[in-house]
């Protein structure tokens, strides 16, 4: 799918890659851990400005978000690569940022414009395995015999051509398939606030994993071979996340959300063993990509039951509170990794993840199951 392929871009490439090269820039641009921290929180603070541009643009075109997060996306990375001091990197930061803000509600939108309803759920998972592709093709780029620059710079020629296949392959629809759902769908806080809370968290609790995974194998004293490997690891885990979308029709949000909520923890903590060993390190790596990945996908799927007809207003009401989070968790994951060291920063970031328990709350849970999914649980429909 194109859309997953543009997603794999502005997220594995755009967006998270800068946590598996932190070492190098640290070493380029002379910073800390506050410094690295505080970077990644710039990414976000562009996610947050694509998302809050998202609405308006998906239900304009879809199709046009999706190839303007694409070219954001090179854009951004070319300006890194080429970045002479840390604040024309930190630019190229926020402007790659901000593709990856645009590409989730407008694939969103683009799916529920051209695919049949009862295939939707499972479409929007595996458009959203994407980001574990990127991941992992990005994932020993680091072991090539050359400076992060020209990768950098590589990264940003494969974003043109990702995007110049797109804009020929992408499908177009035409005004009479838009909807009207900005004007109708409005729900209430009693209903948005949960999906904000678990947007919120999820930013909070995978900030800290996205940032400072490499930098703490490293200081396991496992080797970059065995930070490559785990780095792959997300990547290949997250295209398991795909499969979320069937055990939502069958056993709902609220209960697949828990439990992946609960193995997610449980990898994030590996980490804070004081020698995970390669296995650990590998396996907390999968889990993570596995969890967050199916999490964000869910996060997706809760969104467009709130929003059925534009699901990229809800994606980017949720997606925006992820970002809030992540910006947190960013600076705080810093502040903790100067004070107590990142072991114990990983320790605690797990333990918070089971905050999202919290959902066996009626009032926090996820909405039920609509008929339409009902009907494809009954008749086991098939994309």
């Amino acid at each position: 799918m194109i859309g997953a392929a543009v997603i794999a871009l502005c997220y594995g490439f755009a967006r998270y890659a800068y946590g598996l090269f932190a070492p190098r820039f640290s070493a380029a641009f002379d910073l800390g851990p506050v410094a690295v921290g505080a970077l990644s929180a710039v990414s976000t603070v562009g996610y947050v400005l694509g998302l809050l541009i998202a609405p308006a643009a998906s239900a304009r075109s879809a199709r046009t978000t999706t190839l303007v997060a694409g070219t954001s996306a090179a854009v951004g990375l070319a300006v890194m690569a080429l970045a002479p001091d840390v604040v024309y990197f930190a630019a190229g930061i926020l402007v790659a940022g901000a593709g990856a803000g645009l590409v989730s509600p407008g694939v969103a939108q683009l799916i529920v414009e051209t695919v049949r309803t009862q295939a939707r759920a499972r479409a929007q998972t595996w458009a959203n395995t994407g980001t574990g592709a990127g991941l992992a093709l990005t994932a020993f780029t680091p072991l090539l015999p050359v400076g992060w620059r020209p990768v950098w710079l590589g990264f940003a020629v494969l974003a043109v051509i990702v995007t110049a296949v797109a804009a020929r392959s992408l499908p177009r629809t035409s005004a009479a398939t838009a909807t009207t759902g900005p004007v109708k769908e409005r729900p209430g806080p009693a209903v948005l606030v949960p999906l904000l809370l678990n947007a919120v968290l999820l930013g909070t609790v995978s900030a800290p994993y996205w940032t400072f995974s490499t930098s703490r194998v490293g200081e396991a004293g496992l080797s970059p071979t065995i930070a490559t490997w785990s780095w792959c690891a997300i990547g290949l885990g997250g295209l398991v996340s795909g499969t979320a979308g069937r055990a939502v029709e069958r056993h709902g949000l609220r209960v697949t959300g828990l439990a992946v909520w609960t193995t997610w923890s449980a990898g994030i903590a590996l980490l804070a063993l004081p020698t995970p060993g390669p296995v650990g390190a590998i396996v907390s790596a999968c889990v993570f990509g596995a969890g967050f990945m199916a999490l964000t996908g869910l996060c997706i799927l809760w969104a467009a039951r709130l929003f059925p007809e534009t699901p990229s207003r809800g994606v980017t009401w949720g997606f925006l509170a992820l970002g809030i989070g992540q910006t947190a968790g960013s600076s705080l994951a810093g502040a903790a990794a100067g004070v107590v060291g990142l072991g114990l920063t990983f320790a605690l970031t797990g333990l918070l993840g089971l905050v999202a328990w919290t959902q066996m709350h009626p009032r926090l849970a996820p909405p039920v199951r609509t008929d339409v999914e009902r009907s494809v649980r009954r008749t086991g429909a098939r994309t």
